[in-house]
């Protein structure tokens, strides 16, 4: 297969499982980018429990922490998606804690966010429509992002069983990964345990993510590459 005709895949995310092979520094958006999606967090625990559960000055350190994190690669001129991924998200748990005064509740938009994954993969998975399916069908040969193939060539895969079966498969590892997240964090939310919480949230986050999407790539790797040339038909002279 040529260099113009393979697969685009790669990336951080779940298109990180499109590829002919997995770089765990690409899935989680880089060293750089994991930093950023973690240290808010982290300071927010660590800044909440050194100053005796001061809600305020924890708040201000998560906050100002996703602030820099975008300003630093305006600075620089990099991609920004993931780090204004991270402000938003810290965004809306910093302003959620402060109206509602409970340091817990800096933790609820991600939880909700995990209700909401849950609810669509297992969705799609009782209907036959896979997300895994749908994500990697834009990178498959006939795929949009692929010369010469189309939106509706990204849906191709459906029609072969066992490609449902394994995107079927690779969706149900992340049913579960948003499942486990709620119910270990969940009981300790409704117990307002902050510090807990923030630790369980760091162990099950990026780390818990990464070793999904290898999991994934493993079940689906391959469904990606172009099907096999056909042999040439011999004629007899």
């Amino acid at each position: 297969m040529s260099e113009d005709q393979r697969p685009v895949g790669g990336g951080s995310g779940i298109r990180s499982i499109s590829g002919e092979t997995f770089s765990l520094q690409e899935a989680v958006g880089g060293w750089r980018g994991a930093v950023e999606s973690v240290l808010p967090g982290v300071l927010f625990v660590v800044v909440f429990v050194a100053s005796g559960q001061q809600l305020t000055p924890a708040l201000i350190a998560a906050a100002a922490c996703a602030v820099i994190a975008v300003v630093a690669r305006l600075v620089q001129r990099s991609p920004l998606t993931q780090a204004f991924s991270g402000v938003l998200g810290v965004g809306v748990g910093v302003i959620w804690a402060w109206r509602t005064g409970e340091a817990s509740d800096y933790f609820a938009w991600g939880l909700l966010v995990n209700v909401g994954y849950l609810a669509g993969f297992l969705v799609s998975i009782l209907i036959g429509w896979p997300l895994v399916g749908l994500v990697l069908g834009l990178f498959r040969p006939e795929g949009p992002l692929n010369e010469g193939g189309s939106w509706a060539g990204a849906l191709a895969w459906r029609r072969d069983r066992a490609l449902r079966r394994r995107f079927a498969a690779a969706s149900w590892v992340w049913v579960g990964m948003f499942a486990l997240r709620l119910v270990v964090q969940g009981p300790l939310y409704l117990a307002d345990q902050v510090g807990w919480l923030g630790t369980a949230k760091l162990v099950m986050g990026l780390p818990l993510t990464a070793l999904v999407l290898w999991v994934s790539w493993i079940l689906v790797r391959g469904t990606t590459a172009a099907p096999p040339a056909p042999a040439p038909t011999r004629r007899d002279p």
